[in-house]
């Protein structure tokens, strides 16, 4: 089946209807979705990409709410993709965030998108940058990725983000101590959420220690902390100018620009790798399937098994 490109030309931040399909077209990950995704990526590239994360519980969803508010108040339009924890055993995802956020979604300038992370183990669907580009090239300002919240695992946010805020609570405090690496490592904004617990002050001076302690610095950029109660909106503008600040900040600094270059080259390298794999498997399936009782049996290694399939590999 070949894909008219020329509908892509009709891809708008208004056409909900048409975006909604190219991104499922996107998902099916076919030779036709790989055909969009090479229209699509010429068009995409001025969407400003924000990564919300942090532990559960930590009103990363209502932050996300409040955020879209203010850039929508200021005639921007945002696109969001929630990502949600898929089940290991069935693998559905609640996909909950889309409920949560009843109030803006039927809005015209948002568009949101929930979406499973199908066993990544980042935090991220192997998906969402390919549907961050399709929302990229329907025109949306800003494209805002909210993830499951499993704690320091979820360091591909980083990768994908312009700018990556770490969302922590009160409760964090005797916690933050421990946060040597991952989180603590990726953030270019923090935000003490729910700062009106008791806990509050507590939490916030842990982690200005902490960060004094380790130096965390994000390309000279130091990441501020800032305090907000999500559910009654408050220092959530403040929020906003500090994202603003750091996408200025980036717009004139080598190294922000040198992330990104590194970022291209992975996506290429695991696009290489996956595209194989698919391959690989797809021609030896037959092979795997009358070799496993000798494997089962440990008659056969699983090295051996592999070494046998890539050696009749004709590159």
């Amino acid at each position: 089946m070949k894909f008219d490109t020329k509908i892509l030309n009709k891809l708008s931040v208004g056409n909900k209807k048409l975006t909604a399909r190219i991104i499922s077209l996107v998902e099916s990950e076919n030779d036709l979705a790989i055909d969009i995704l090479k229209e699509i990526f010429k068009k995409s590239g001025n969407a400003y990409r924000i990564g919300i994360t942090g532990p559960p519980g930590a009103g990363k969803s209502t932050l996300t709410n409040q955020i879209t508010k203010l850039l929508l108040s200021q005639n921007k339009s945002v696109a969001i993709i929630a990502v949600d924890p898929t089940s290991p055993f069935s693998g559905g995802a609640l996909l909950g965030d889309r409920v949560r956020m009843n109030d803006i979604g039927m809005l015209d300038n948002v568009y949101i998108r929930s979406i499973a992370t199908r066993g990544s183990l980042g935090g991220l669907s192997t998906k969402t940058i390919d549907i961050a580009d399709v929302l990229d090239a329907a025109g949306f300002d800003f494209v805002i990725f909210e993830t499951v919240g499993v704690g320091q695992s979820e360091l591909d946010i980083a990768k994908i983000a312009d700018t990556t805020i770490v969302t922590l609570v009160p409760e964090s405090g005797d916690s933050i101590q421990a946060m040597k690496a991952g989180l603590m490592e990726i953030a270019d904004i923090f935000v003490l959420n729910k700062s009106d617990r008791p806990e509050a002050d507590k939490a916030f001076n842990s982690l200005q220690t902490t960060l004094h302690l380790q130096n965390v610095s994000q390309n000279n950029w130091n990441p501020p902390i800032l305090k907000t109660k999500a559910l009654l909106n408050e220092g959530v503008t403040e929020l906003v100018e500090k994202i603003i600040e750091h996408r200025n900040f980036c717009f004139e600094n080598i190294t922000c620009a040198k992330k990104r270059k590194e970022y291209l080259k992975e996506r290429i390298i695991d696009i290489i790798e996956l595209t194989l794999r698919k391959r690989i498997v797809a021609s030896n399936s037959q092979l795997i399937d009358t070799s496993i009782l000798d494997v089962n049996s440990r008659e056969l290694s699983p090295y051996s098994l592999a070494e046998k399939i890539l050696n009749n590999i004709k590159f």
